[in-house]
């Protein structure tokens, strides 16, 4: 008995001995079929994709500073903020604040929440207790690819007490959340305009 191909040839023992027949041509192996994995169609990112993230990370900065002001729970709408704009549940996150000096890489969500509200990281004073009344965005450029997008520029934060404005520069990379497709942030660096010395 011989297996050919997952087929089992019996002409050998079905066929009588006084009349032989031809022999059976060995079948074609045929190839395996292979079920595409689903994967759910993804729009591209726009450009109004990126500008509505950078509004609702300003609207955020700005709402956590209130609620501060109004001894609320700043600390539960910084995490919010972590959670909704930033992916750090779903991957690595590269983030390089603005006013970090002995701790300047934030690779987690516990010390970036100290970065904006105080925590684990000695030097933070809660960068988003200044508090600010507003926060604006102006983009030099913007990189779109497609599933992912780059967007660098100057944003400008104004101090709820004083009026004045800080111009900070940036640099953001966005991706669509795999929960519903909205953005988020896997990198963020921020730092201050270069004043040389003469």
């Amino acid at each position: 008995m011989s297996v050919v191909a997952g087929n089992i040839a019996l002409a050998e023992f079905n066929t009588p001995l006084t009349a032989p027949t031809a022999p059976v041509a060995p079948t074609a192996p045929t190839a395996p079929v292979v079920t595409p994995a689903y994967t759910p169609a993804v729009a591209p990112i726009t450009e109004r994709d990126v500008q509505a993230a950078q509004q609702a990370w300003a609207d955020g900065i700005v709402t956590i500073g209130k609620i501060y002001q109004d001894k609320g729970d700043y600390s539960a709408a910084a995490r919010k903020l972590l959670d909704q704009l930033y992916a750090f549940d779903e991957g690595e996150v590269l983030f390089k604040p603005t006013k970090a000096a002995e701790d300047q890489f934030r690779g987690s969500k516990d010390e970036a929440l100290s970065y904006f509200v105080t925590g684990i990281e000695a030097e933070d004073h809660g960068f988003a207790l200044q508090p600010w009344s507003n926060v604006r965005f102006e983009n030099e450029a913007i990189a779109l690819n497609q599933d992912t997008a780059e967007a660098m520029g100057d944003y400008y934060f104004t101090d709820a007490a004083t009026g004045k404005e800080t111009k900070v520069e940036y640099t953001f990379g966005y991706k669509r959340a795999k929960t519903d497709g909205h953005l988020m942030i896997f990198l963020h660096h921020s730092s201050l305009p270069y004043h040389p010395e003469h």
